[in-house]
């Protein structure tokens, strides 16, 4: 059984080191993109943090249709940094609404999150999945921002944690 508490703590987690990317890549070089047809390093932190912000936002309101037509609408109403804000209030803003989000979500009781939702594609999911499905989600482009660094020759924070523990042996 999927913990809520393990889903929040482990979002976290993941957010930090997200957060830490930002604050690790040089801000002169956030238009850095590896091809033509990919998003920049910051259009993928900035697209963590509105969909992050914005899926929990929807489902704290109750909405039960993630996807459909208006959800570029519904989505928009969560933007919560202006655009061309810094790399600095980026980082700082990802720590912030991962914070006030996790806070939001554990004061909900556990029949909020057995509660059936549509996620984006269609699929029919518990509010605790669709929770699992907003970290996963940021994991699989964090994992982006992690190769962009690496291709200009930048260490993530997780590579350093590992590399530390190591050391120390």
């Amino acid at each position: 059984m999927v913990r809520l508490e393990q889903v929040l703590d482990s979002w976290k987690a993941i957010r930090a080191d997200t957060a830490a990317a930002v604050e690790d890549f040089p801000p002169g070089e956030f238009d850095f993109k590896p091809a033509a047809d990919v998003m920049t390093f910051g259009e993928i932190a900035r697209h963590i943090l509105t969909a992050g912000h914005g899926l929990t936002g929807l489902l704290l309101e109750g909405d039960e249709q993630l996807g459909g037509p208006q959800f570029r609408e519904k989505m928009a109403r969560f933007v919560v940094l202006p655009e061309g804000a810094g790399a600095a209030a980026l980082a700082r803003e990802l720590r912030a609404s991962v914070e006030g989000r996790a806070a939001e979500l554990a004061s909900r009781p556990a029949e909020f999150y057995a509660g059936i939702v549509t996620r984006v594609d269609g699929a029919r999911v518990t509010r605790l999945e669709m929770l699992q499905f907003v970290k996963e989600h940021e994991l699989t482009h964090r994992a982006q921002l992690f190769l962009y660094m690496r291709m200009k020759g930048i260490v993530p924070a997780t590579t350093r944690r590992r590399l530390a523990k190591q050391a120390a042996r």
